[in-house]
């Protein structure tokens, strides 16, 4: 960094500032894979980072607290008492910052009994008097006691410290009224929460701020507390003590014998090594580069740049295209470019070299066979690339790796979004991309050729982070999916305009007549769609008991409604249900008809990547938020239809699969007896929770224990048991008793999940799919049960999702290989929809059946339900 004509000294509170950090980011998106929270010291250093490179201090330093006992808690005992213990999460993480700033040599200051304030304001007045200009940056705020023309205050907002406000002396008499000198008078009178230091009861700000200005100083207020008229006048009078105590406590010590004074603290270069190596332990990629760049390191020993410099790709002809590929060995980066859903340009790449082309009859000859061979390729969210080339006629095989597919599986809680995210995160660099918003872009981006490159590196440096599980189900369960589902959205189904526009239209008549009737219910018209409308109506004017408070009033959502019709019967909120209801049908099919593409058809798109569990979800639209509880709504599936030149539709789906995989998992001998018994699995365990023989259990019963088991899977609580069935929360945990009781190895399988959890980190499906939970040892109890609850059903849903998976493509993969027409067509949960060509039912049948039925080994067979029709609907089981 280089000295201005005028020295600048910065001087940072440490612990403030690290702890605020703390709190502004998720300390699950900041955990190394030793198990070390990062997540303070990431935010500490962004922010120190943008503030050298904004205000380019020549001389730095960084003071710390070393306890929270100092001189002021010898005077006052109960001083900062009220704070609570320091976050489990947070210990360890001061230590190695302390560390990551000598390594940037930044000196770091802290004295035993005084806190990192003093040094703060003895840095600063020593500063000033010796002619810096002084930047403190705290959030403390009675630093704001050292503003003066000289020292200005930097103080973070309530985001945490991404944002800095910047008080001069002006701008404090702007905020407070008051020069700022005064702020710790004002601070004495109405007291500090986060120090335990109270103040004159019902003394705020204004009423501050007004007897300073009167009276001209704290000092004569006191002196003159009798002039004080009013019920605060009294207080001030009873608590003199108090504000004296304040004062002499806020009051920041200027004089504190320093090792180091501000002429020492000259800003020296930093040590780049030791910079990268505990970085490396923290796994700091992205935070690296800005670093070397806000420091001004950047040397030829720096790398804000890659340490190997991407190639130049070359535009060879067909001949030369053909003898690089022939030379090409091992594994190749291919990056396809995709305008209108069909290939516009390719670019491939070795560690060594890359080539591009446009995609023209000419390339497509060369290019060709080779993307349909076995020669390993490595991808980047390749799905939308296998859709263009078989839309061009061409294939892709030899699918070795995807990028974005490993990144998810290694972070499915927070998964990188793009190729340029996963360069920051595994590489530590930045990959070149033009801003989408200048028509002239002022930077070019990565070519094609350079993406594949890139696209080389990262996956080589995600295989590194792998472990074998996740490795064995990106290659066996992930990709063979990937290739699947492109076929799937490529073929998309049949879906009959005239069905859905003519449901529409009923549903928006009838919509129209109950909301008729519910203006009439309440003898005016309203927006049933306003919650702050609905407030009104049914708290003010219907005098309903008040729901769950929210930030715009009391709730309206459809559950909580619900609920209170059961409680509180009344015609308008029942109206008001079935008008949602009727809007709610509409709206979904108003997104599949204009989803209809030309081909009649709608395509949706399935994503890999969308849940933590493994699950597939779909978008554009979706297709999984079709409801099919209710006879109505089941009526939009009739919309889904047999295509021209095929047969019939067959819908297959996994009888209880969740319940199984529980049975397998706990071994719980009454569940997998349940199972291969062939009995109606609620029925037999209803006669063992309740004691009777099967034939005697009845519907309600077997209601009961099905909630119960299916919520023991989700971590249901009595409460929440008792809230499901509507039944007393006594009833319920005796319920749970009761079940538990005939099924304990359920019970000691779900406890012993959660545990293995809190120690690996992470639960496991049966496959090795891993969904980490940093959650489970937070001092937090909200967060900790929710996570709780979450790692009870993961290994479960997770198991589930990738038995469906692998049930996909491998009859996919047997149709391909029989020669059948048949195809999937859509998954939806646990269901399959198959468009099946004439006189191939049978052998699609016996296809379907046989690997979803062979899709795991478990202990308990796994049962597969099928149907035929026309149409969805139809086609139900």
């Amino acid at each position: 960094m280089t000295d201005s004509a005028k020295p600048t000294l910065l001087v940072v509170d440490g612990h403030s500032l690290a702890f605020r950090a703390f709190y502004a980011l998720p300390v699950e998106n900041f955990t190394t894979k030793d198990g070390q929270h990062t997540n303070g010291i990431y935010g500490f250093l962004s922010m120190l980072v943008n503030l050298i490179k904004a205000e380019k201090p020549t001389h730095l330093a960084v003071a710390f607290d070393t306890s929270r006992q100092s001189f002021r808690t010898r005077e006052y005992a109960e001083y900062k008492a009220n704070r609570s213990e320091t976050p489990k999460e947070f210990v360890g993480q001061i230590p190695l910052l302390q560390e990551c700033l000598a390594a940037m040599s930044i000196q770091v200051l802290q004295q035993e009994d005084i806190e990192a304030d003093d040094i703060l304001a003895t840095l600063a007045t020593q500063g000033a008097e010796a002619g810096f200009d002084v930047l403190v940056c705290s959030g403390d705020r009675d630093t704001i006691q050292l503003v003066d023309d000289r020292v200005t205050l930097l103080y973070p907002n309530v985001q945490g410290v991404s944002q800095l406000k910047r008080y001069d002396a002006a701008a404090v008499r702007e905020r407070y009224g008051v020069e700022p000198e005064q702020y710790p008078d004002i601070a004495a009178l109405v007291g500090e929460t986060s120090d335990n230091l109270p103040g004159v009861p019902k003394v705020g700000e204004k009423t501050a701020v007004k007897w300073l200005t009167q009276f001209g100083s704290l000092d004569a207020l006191l002196e003159n507390a009798d002039k004080v008229t009013g019920v605060v006048g009294n207080n001030l009078r009873e608590h003199l003590d108090d504000v004296r105590r304040n004062r002499a406590l806020n009051r920041l010590l200027r004089d504190v014998e320093l090792p180091l004074s501000p002429a020492e603290l000259a800003v020296e270069p930093i040590d780049a090594q030791a910079v990268r190596d505990i970085f490396a332990r923290l796994e700091f990629r992205t935070l690296l580069p800005r670093v070397f760049e806000a420091a001004g390191a950047i040397d030829s020993d720096a790398v804000t740049a890659p340490a190997v410099s991407a190639p130049t790709p070359t535009e060879p002809d067909a001949a030369a295209l053909a003898a690089w590929l022939a030379t090409a060995a091992g594994e190749v980066g291919v990056t396809l470019v995709v305008h209108g859903g069909v290939p516009a340009r390719i670019g491939l790449a070795t560690a060594e070299s890359a080539v591009e082309a446009n995609w023209d009859a000419a390339s497509a000859a060369v290019l060709g066979p080779w993307l349909a061979g076995e020669s390993p390729k490595i991808l980047a969210d390749a799905k939308p690339q296998v859709k263009a080339l078989r839309r061009a006629g061409a294939d892709l095989g030899g699918l070795a790796f995807d990028a974005i597919l490993a990144g998810w599986l290694l972070r499915p809680s927070f998964p990188d979004k793009s190729l340029a995210d996963l360069v920051d995160r595994y590489l530590g660099e930045k990959l070149p991309e033009a801003d989408p918003n200048q028509l002239v872009p002022e930077t070019e981006g990565a070519t094609p050729g350079q993406l594949a490159w890139y696209t080389l590196r990262v996956s080589a440096a995600l295989r590194d982070e792998l472990p074998p599980e996740l490795g064995r189900v990106l290659d066996e369960i992930e990709l063979p999916t990937l290739t699947t589902l492109a076929d799937m959205e490529l073929a998309g189904v049949a879906v009959s305009h005239e069905k859905l526009s003519g449901f529409s239209a009923e549903l928006g008549i009838r919509a129209d007549a109950i909301a008729a009737d519910a203006y009439t219910a309440i003898g005016r018209e309203v927006n049933l769609g306003s919650p702050k409308q609905l407030q009104e109506v049914l708290f003010d004017e219907l005098q309903l008991p008040k729901t769950r408070k929210t930030k715009t009033g009391y709730s309206t959502d459809a559950a909580v409604l619900v609920d209170l019709q059961e409680t509180n019967p009344h015609p308008f909120l029942d109206l008001l249900l079935q008008h949602r209801e009727a809007t709610k049908l509409r709206q979904i099919i108003e997104s599949l008809d204009t989803a209809i593409q030309p081909d009649g058809r709608v395509h949706t798109t399935y994503l890999q990547t969308g849940s933590q569990t493994g699950r597939l979800s779909s978008t554009d639209p979706n297709l999984q938020n079709i409801p099919v509880r209710t006879e109505e709504s089941r009526r939009i599936r009739s919309g889904f239809e047999v295509g021209e030149g095929y047969e019939t539709l067959l819908t297959a789906d996994y009888s209880q699969i969740e319940m199984r995989i529980m049975a397998h998992l706990s071994a719980d001998p009454g569940l997998v007896e349940a199972f291969r018994s062939g009995e109606d699995l609620h029925r037999f365990v209803g006669a063992r929770v309740f004691s009777v023989d099967q034939a005697a259990v009845t519907s309600e019963m077997r209601t009961k224990v099905k909630a119960m088991s299916y919520g023991l899977v989700y971590g249901l609580s009595a409460f929440g048991l008792s809230k499901q069935l509507r039944i007393e929360q006594a009833e319920a945990r005796e319920l749970m008793t009761e079940y538990f009781a005939r099924f304990g190895a359920v019970r000691d399988y779900l406890r012993s999940s959660v545990e293995r959890a809190r120690v690996d980190g992470y639960t496991e499906t049966i496959f090795g799919r891993r969904r980490p939970f940093p959650d489970l040892t937070s001092p937090n109890r909200v967060l900790r049960e929710n996570a709780e609850r979450a790692a009870l059903n993961a290994p479960i849903q997770g198991s589930a999702a990738d038995i469906m998976k692998i049930a996909l493509f491998r009859i996919h993969d047997e149709f391909a290989r029989r020669e059948l027409r048949s195809r999937v067509l859509l998954q939806i949960h646990d269901e399959l929809v198959v468009e099946v060509a004439p006189g191939e039912w049978d052998v699609a049948e016996e296809v379907v059946r046989g690997r979803m039925g062979d899709a795991a080994e478990l202990t308990v067979p796994l049962d597969v339900q099928i149907g035929r029709g026309d149409d969805w609907n139809a086609a139900a089981h």
